[in-house]
């Protein structure tokens, strides 16, 4: 028997998640790319990848059910008229998403997530960036041989 793997809480109630899933996907929708923690960009993995393939229909009934998820007519305009024209012949696999270096502030980890066939490289010349694992604590001997 097929079992549904649970969805990420992402610490929120249900009707706040939903509305961040929401404006998530309206906002990568638009601008192709954005930045965001790592569990967010997965969780809105999931939701764009099936709007991206209902909007592939392209019919109205498939639009109005795609209202309901993203409110915004300017991103369903995109959506239907740019992306389904680009992205539409593919099997799925609309979206990936890049691992980037920890937040400064409270170092959750961050991740770009962005629609393919609309950015080769990485937005200003930047490449996705690891953790460095160099770094030492202090008491260690590779650190002390390194000062």
């Amino acid at each position: 028997m097929r079992k549904v793997k649970p969805a990420r809480k992402l610490g929120r109630t249900a009707a706040h998640r939903k509305a961040t899933l929401s404006n998530l996907s309206t906002q990568l929708i638009l601008h192709k790319r954005i930045e965001t923690t790592e569990a967010k960009a997965k969780e809105t993995r999931r939701v764009v990848e099936k709007i991206i393939t209902k909007a592939r229909k392209g019919t109205v009934h498939a639009q109005r059910i795609i209202f309901k998820d993203i409110r915004d007519k300017e991103a369903i305009k995109v959506l239907f008229e740019e992306i389904v024209a680009k992205i539409g012949t593919r099997n799925g696999g609309y979206t990936r998403v890049i691992k980037l270096a920890p937040r400064y502030g409270d170092a959750a980890k961050m991740a770009v997530i962005e629609l393919v066939d609309y950015h080769e490289m990485p937005a200003d010349g930047q490449k996705p960036v690891k953790q460095d694992r160099s770094k030492r604590v202090k008491g260690s001997k590779k650190s002390e041989i390194a000062s």
